[in-house]
C-alpha cells in the first residue's frame, strides 16, 4: 500500500506549558510561537517555508483548564509590529492563492460564452497551509486546540500577538484579551 502524503508528515506542537510566550487569564492559557525561520517552518510545512513568500505563520495553542466549554468561533487575532502597525490574519484559504502568477488577459475568441479559465497554483497551495490552520470552533473543558494563523508581514523582534473573542459557551461571558510578545522560541 502507498502511504498517504498527509500521514507521512507528523506535526505535534507539544503542550502549552512547553512554550515561553504564553499568557493565562481565568484558567485559559494561550501560547504562541512565530515560525519565522526556515528550520521551524520545515517542522510544520515540510519543504515549504511560507516566510519566503511574505507570510508569517504563528502557531497558537489554547488550553482550557476551566470546567466550561469555550466558544472559539469568533476569534480575532492581530499581529502588532514594533512600529505599532496592526496586521490582521489572512485566512488560510486566501494564503494558498498568494504568490500565484497574475492571470493573463483574455483575448476575445468571438464566442459570447465564457470559457473556463485556468487557475494558477501558487507555491503556498499545499494541504499543510489550510490543514494546519487554526480551525477549532469549540474547546471542551480541560482540552487544548492548536493551529496556525497567517500574517502577511516579516517578523521583527518586539512584535506582539493579540487574541480576543474567547467566550464561555454556556454563558457567553468574554475572557479578557491576550497580549503576548513574540520574542521567544520554545
Amino acid at each position: 500500500m502507498w502511504a498517504d502524503k498527509k500521514s507521512d508528515t507528523k506535526f505535534s506542537p507539544g503542550p502549552v506549558a512547553s512554550y515561553k510566550a504564553k499568557q493565562t487569564n481565568d484558567k485559559v492559557t494561550v501560547a504562541v510561537m512565530a515560525y519565522d525561520t526556515e528550520e521551524l517552518a520545515h517542522t510544520a510545512f515540510g519543504k515549504l517555508d511560507p516566510n519566503q513568500y511574505g507570510v508569517l505563520p504563528v502557531l497558537v495553542i489554547i488550553q482550557n483548564d476551566t470546567d466550561q466549554a469555550l466558544k472559539l468561533d469568533h476569534l480575532e487575532v492581530d499581529y502588532t509590529g514594533v512600529d505599532g502597525r496592526h496586521v490582521e490574519a489572512t485566512p488560510a484559504a486566501d494564503v494558498q492563492t498568494l504568490g500565484a502568477g497574475a492571470e493573463h488577459p483574455r483575448i476575445g475568441s468571438g464566442s459570447p460564452l465564457p470559457l473556463p479559465r485556468r487557475t494558477h497554483k501558487g507555491p503556498l497551495n499545499t494541504w499543510e497551509i489550510e490543514g494546519r490552520g487554526f480551525a477549532a470552533k469549540m474547546l471542551p473543558p480541560h482540552e487544548s486546540a492548536n493551529g496556525f494563523f497567517y500574517f502577511q508581514i516579516e517578523h521583527r523582534p518586539g512584535a506582539k500577538f493579540f487574541l480576543t473573542g474567547i467566550k464561555e459557551a454556556a454563558t457567553g461571558k468574554d475572557f479578557f484579551f491576550f497580549e503576548i510578545p513574540l520574542d521567544y522560541h520554545r
